[in-house]
Protein backbone atom coordinates (compact mmCIF):
# COMPACT_ATOMS: atom_id res chain seq x y z
CA UNK A 1 0.00 0.00 0.00
CA UNK A 2 1.42 3.32 -0.82
CA UNK A 3 1.14 5.64 2.00
CA UNK A 4 1.27 9.78 1.33
CA UNK A 5 3.46 11.06 4.53
CA UNK A 6 4.55 14.46 5.98
CA UNK A 7 7.38 14.59 8.69
CA UNK A 8 7.16 17.54 11.18
CA UNK A 9 9.60 18.25 14.36
CA UNK A 10 9.19 20.31 17.19
CA UNK A 11 12.25 21.15 19.05
CA UNK A 12 13.60 17.93 17.55
CA UNK A 13 10.60 15.83 18.60
CA UNK A 14 9.94 14.09 14.99
CA UNK A 15 6.79 12.74 13.41
CA UNK A 16 5.28 11.26 10.68
CA UNK A 17 1.78 12.58 9.99
CA UNK A 18 -0.75 10.88 8.00
CA UNK A 19 -3.92 12.51 6.37
CA UNK A 20 -6.38 10.73 6.59
CA UNK A 21 -9.82 13.16 6.31
CA UNK A 22 -11.33 11.67 3.30
CA UNK A 23 -10.74 8.15 4.81
CA UNK A 24 -9.32 6.61 2.06
CA UNK A 25 -7.75 3.87 4.82
CA UNK A 26 -9.33 2.14 7.80
CA UNK A 27 -6.72 1.18 10.01
CA UNK A 28 -2.34 1.06 9.78
CA UNK A 29 -1.39 -1.93 11.62
CA UNK A 30 1.38 -2.19 14.51
CA UNK A 31 3.87 -3.65 11.88
CA UNK A 32 3.77 -1.16 9.60
CA UNK A 33 3.72 1.98 12.28
CA UNK A 34 6.77 0.12 13.47
CA UNK A 35 8.55 0.17 10.29
CA UNK A 36 7.45 3.47 9.61
CA UNK A 37 9.44 4.76 12.22
CA UNK A 38 12.41 2.61 12.07
CA UNK A 39 15.22 4.78 11.74
CA UNK A 40 17.55 2.39 9.95
CA UNK A 41 14.77 0.67 7.75
CA UNK A 42 11.98 2.70 7.69
CA UNK A 43 11.32 6.57 7.69
CA UNK A 44 12.17 7.46 11.40
CA UNK A 45 10.25 9.34 13.93
CA UNK A 46 9.55 9.49 17.25
CA UNK A 47 5.74 8.40 16.49
CA UNK A 48 3.33 8.78 13.83
CA UNK A 49 -0.05 10.70 13.76
CA UNK A 50 -3.23 10.26 11.91
CA UNK A 51 -5.55 12.83 11.38
CA UNK A 52 -9.13 12.11 10.84
CA UNK A 53 -12.30 13.67 10.52
CA UNK A 54 -14.35 14.39 14.05
CA UNK A 55 -17.83 15.49 15.23
CA UNK A 56 -16.86 16.82 18.09
CA UNK A 57 -14.10 19.21 17.35
CA UNK A 58 -12.19 20.59 14.04
CA UNK A 59 -10.11 17.11 13.64
CA UNK A 60 -9.40 14.14 15.47
CA UNK A 61 -5.64 12.85 16.24
CA UNK A 62 -4.56 9.62 16.47
CA UNK A 63 -0.74 9.13 18.06
CA UNK A 64 0.98 6.28 17.78
CA UNK A 65 4.71 5.38 19.66
CA UNK A 66 7.16 3.72 17.57
CA UNK A 67 6.05 0.42 19.23
CA UNK A 68 3.14 1.06 17.96
CA UNK A 69 1.45 1.82 21.06
CA UNK A 70 -1.35 4.60 21.70
CA UNK A 71 -0.77 7.80 23.72
CA UNK A 72 -0.74 11.64 24.03
CA UNK A 73 2.09 13.71 22.82
CA UNK A 74 2.56 17.48 23.30
CA UNK A 75 4.88 17.84 20.21
CA UNK A 76 3.31 15.63 17.88
CA UNK A 77 -0.52 17.43 18.35
CA UNK A 78 1.44 20.99 18.15
CA UNK A 79 2.97 19.27 14.91
CA UNK A 80 -0.32 18.32 14.04
CA UNK A 81 -1.73 21.36 14.25
CA UNK A 82 0.69 22.84 12.16
CA UNK A 83 0.13 20.65 9.40
CA UNK A 84 -3.95 21.13 9.64
CA UNK A 85 -2.80 24.99 8.62
CA UNK A 86 -0.07 24.52 6.40
CA UNK A 87 -2.18 21.77 3.76
CA UNK A 88 -5.16 24.24 4.51
CA UNK A 89 -7.02 21.83 5.78
CA UNK A 90 -8.03 24.10 8.94
CA UNK A 91 -7.95 27.85 8.11
CA UNK A 92 -8.77 29.06 11.82
CA UNK A 93 -5.72 30.17 14.05
CA UNK A 94 -7.53 29.53 16.84
CA UNK A 95 -8.33 25.54 16.44
CA UNK A 96 -9.99 22.37 19.13
CA UNK A 97 -9.19 19.16 18.65
CA UNK A 98 -9.85 15.40 20.35
CA UNK A 99 -6.55 13.40 21.27
CA UNK A 100 -6.28 10.08 23.14
CA UNK A 101 -6.53 12.23 26.26
CA UNK A 102 -10.06 14.53 25.25
CA UNK A 103 -10.19 17.71 23.63
CA UNK A 104 -7.73 20.23 23.67
CA UNK A 105 -7.70 23.86 22.18
CA UNK A 106 -4.73 25.61 20.04
CA UNK A 107 -3.49 28.67 18.70
CA UNK A 108 -1.29 28.60 15.48
CA UNK A 109 1.08 32.26 15.36
CA UNK A 110 3.59 32.72 12.78
CA UNK A 111 6.58 31.06 14.76
CA UNK A 112 4.91 28.97 17.22
CA UNK A 113 2.21 26.69 18.25
CA UNK A 114 0.51 26.87 21.74
CA UNK A 115 -1.73 23.86 23.10
CA UNK A 116 -3.78 23.59 26.08
CA UNK A 117 -2.91 20.33 28.13
CA UNK A 118 -4.81 18.50 31.12
CA UNK A 119 -5.59 20.35 34.14
CA UNK A 120 -3.42 18.28 36.74
CA UNK A 121 -4.59 17.96 40.24
CA UNK A 122 -1.81 15.64 42.12
CA UNK A 123 1.82 15.87 42.04
CA UNK A 124 3.22 12.84 43.76
CA UNK A 125 6.15 12.45 45.39
CA UNK A 126 7.52 8.23 45.69
CA UNK A 127 10.75 6.55 46.22
CA UNK A 128 12.06 7.48 42.89
CA UNK A 129 11.37 10.91 42.59
CA UNK A 130 7.87 12.72 41.75
CA UNK A 131 5.08 11.42 39.81
CA UNK A 132 2.58 13.32 37.44
CA UNK A 133 0.17 12.72 34.98
CA UNK A 134 0.33 15.48 32.04
CA UNK A 135 -1.92 13.58 29.27
CA UNK A 136 1.10 10.61 29.32
CA UNK A 137 2.80 9.37 33.11
CA UNK A 138 6.10 11.28 33.72
CA UNK A 139 8.35 10.95 36.35
CA UNK A 140 10.51 13.44 36.95
CA UNK A 141 13.54 13.55 39.10
CA UNK A 142 16.27 16.85 40.01
CA UNK A 143 19.76 16.95 39.20
CA UNK A 144 22.74 19.01 39.78
CA UNK A 145 23.88 18.32 36.29
CA UNK A 146 21.50 16.59 33.69
CA UNK A 147 24.38 16.29 31.37
CA UNK A 148 26.42 13.67 33.30
CA UNK A 149 23.02 11.48 33.54
CA UNK A 150 23.57 7.94 32.36
CA UNK A 151 19.86 8.27 30.71
CA UNK A 152 19.53 4.69 29.09
CA UNK A 153 21.10 3.11 32.04
CA UNK A 154 18.78 5.53 34.57
CA UNK A 155 15.75 5.87 32.34
CA UNK A 156 15.29 2.11 31.55
CA UNK A 157 15.18 0.70 34.86
CA UNK A 158 12.93 3.84 35.98
CA UNK A 159 10.88 3.34 32.83
CA UNK A 160 9.86 -0.12 33.73
CA UNK A 161 9.65 0.19 38.29
CA UNK A 162 7.42 -1.87 39.70
CA UNK A 163 5.97 1.05 41.04
CA UNK A 164 4.63 2.46 37.59
CA UNK A 165 2.65 -1.21 36.32
CA UNK A 166 1.78 -2.34 33.88
CA UNK A 167 1.99 0.21 31.67
CA UNK A 168 5.01 1.74 32.85
CA UNK A 169 6.37 5.80 32.72
CA UNK A 170 8.46 8.10 30.86
CA UNK A 171 11.42 9.14 33.07
CA UNK A 172 12.74 13.02 33.06
CA UNK A 173 15.83 14.59 34.53
CA UNK A 174 15.96 18.32 35.41
CA UNK A 175 18.40 20.91 36.55
CA UNK A 176 17.64 24.43 37.35
CA UNK A 177 18.93 27.47 35.27
CA UNK A 178 19.35 30.97 35.57
CA UNK A 179 16.30 31.56 32.98
CA UNK A 180 13.74 27.82 34.45
CA UNK A 181 14.68 24.42 33.25
CA UNK A 182 17.11 22.11 31.69
CA UNK A 183 15.49 18.77 30.53
CA UNK A 184 16.45 15.23 29.68
CA UNK A 185 13.96 12.36 28.66
CA UNK A 186 13.89 9.00 28.27
CA UNK A 187 10.79 7.73 26.70
CA UNK A 188 9.03 5.23 26.87
CA UNK A 189 7.32 3.24 23.40
CA UNK A 190 10.74 5.08 21.77
CA UNK A 191 12.81 3.80 24.46
CA UNK A 192 15.49 6.11 24.35
CA UNK A 193 15.94 9.44 24.96
CA UNK A 194 14.80 12.48 22.62
CA UNK A 195 15.91 15.56 22.43
CA UNK A 196 12.70 16.83 23.34
CA UNK A 197 8.82 15.77 24.79
CA UNK A 198 6.18 17.75 25.00
CA UNK A 199 4.49 16.12 27.77
CA UNK A 200 7.69 15.73 29.66
CA UNK A 201 8.45 19.19 29.45
CA UNK A 202 5.30 20.11 30.79
CA UNK A 203 5.42 17.81 33.63
CA UNK A 204 8.83 18.86 34.53
CA UNK A 205 7.64 22.61 34.51
CA UNK A 206 4.83 21.78 36.85
CA UNK A 207 7.22 20.28 39.35
CA UNK A 208 9.50 22.50 38.92
CA UNK A 209 6.72 25.38 40.33
CA UNK A 210 5.29 22.73 43.07
CA UNK A 211 8.91 22.50 44.12
CA UNK A 212 9.56 26.24 43.94
CA UNK A 213 6.55 28.33 43.91
CA UNK A 214 7.48 30.35 40.70
CA UNK A 215 5.46 32.74 38.88
CA UNK A 216 2.81 31.06 35.85
CA UNK A 217 5.26 30.40 33.63
CA UNK A 218 8.19 28.09 33.04
CA UNK A 219 11.13 28.22 30.07
CA UNK A 220 11.94 24.26 29.23
CA UNK A 221 15.72 24.21 27.42
CA UNK A 222 15.65 20.67 26.20
CA UNK A 223 18.49 19.33 23.93
CA UNK A 224 15.91 20.15 20.58
CA UNK A 225 15.35 23.76 21.64
CA UNK A 226 13.14 26.04 23.93
CA UNK A 227 9.81 25.25 24.95
CA UNK A 228 7.56 27.64 27.18
CA UNK A 229 5.20 25.88 29.41
CA UNK A 230 2.41 28.69 31.11
CA UNK A 231 -0.56 27.85 33.92
CA UNK A 232 -2.35 28.74 36.61
CA UNK A 233 -1.26 27.02 40.32
CA UNK A 234 -3.25 26.12 43.24
CA UNK A 235 -1.21 23.91 45.85
CA UNK A 236 0.04 21.42 43.35
CA UNK A 237 -2.91 21.74 41.24
CA UNK A 238 -2.45 23.10 38.17
CA UNK A 239 -5.05 24.53 35.31
CA UNK A 240 -5.31 26.40 32.18
CA UNK A 241 -2.12 24.65 31.85
CA UNK A 242 -0.16 25.63 27.99
CA UNK A 243 2.92 24.55 26.29
CA UNK A 244 4.27 26.51 23.94
CA UNK A 245 6.70 26.33 21.10
CA UNK A 246 7.87 25.96 17.41
CA UNK A 247 6.63 23.25 14.86
CA UNK A 248 8.04 22.98 11.27
CA UNK A 249 7.76 21.16 8.27
CA UNK A 250 10.39 18.47 7.27
CA UNK A 251 9.27 16.89 4.04
CA UNK A 252 6.89 14.41 2.20
CA UNK A 253 6.99 11.63 0.60
CA UNK A 254 5.72 8.16 -0.43
CA UNK A 255 5.51 5.15 1.84
CA UNK A 256 5.85 1.99 0.01
CA UNK A 257 4.00 -0.81 2.65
Amino acid sequence: MLIEFYKYQGTGNDFIIINNFNQEFKIIGTETIVKMCDRKFGIGADGLMVIEKSSAADFKLTFYNPDGSESFCGNGSRCAVKFTKDIHLIHKTEINFEAFDGMHKAIVNVDSVTITMRDVNEVEQDANGIFINTGSPHLVIEKNNVDEVKIIDEGSKLRYHKLYEPIGTNVNFIQATDTGIKIRTYEKGVEDETLSCGTGVTAAALVYASLYKTNNKVEVLTKGGKLEVSFEQHDNAFSNVKLKGPAEFVFKGIYNG
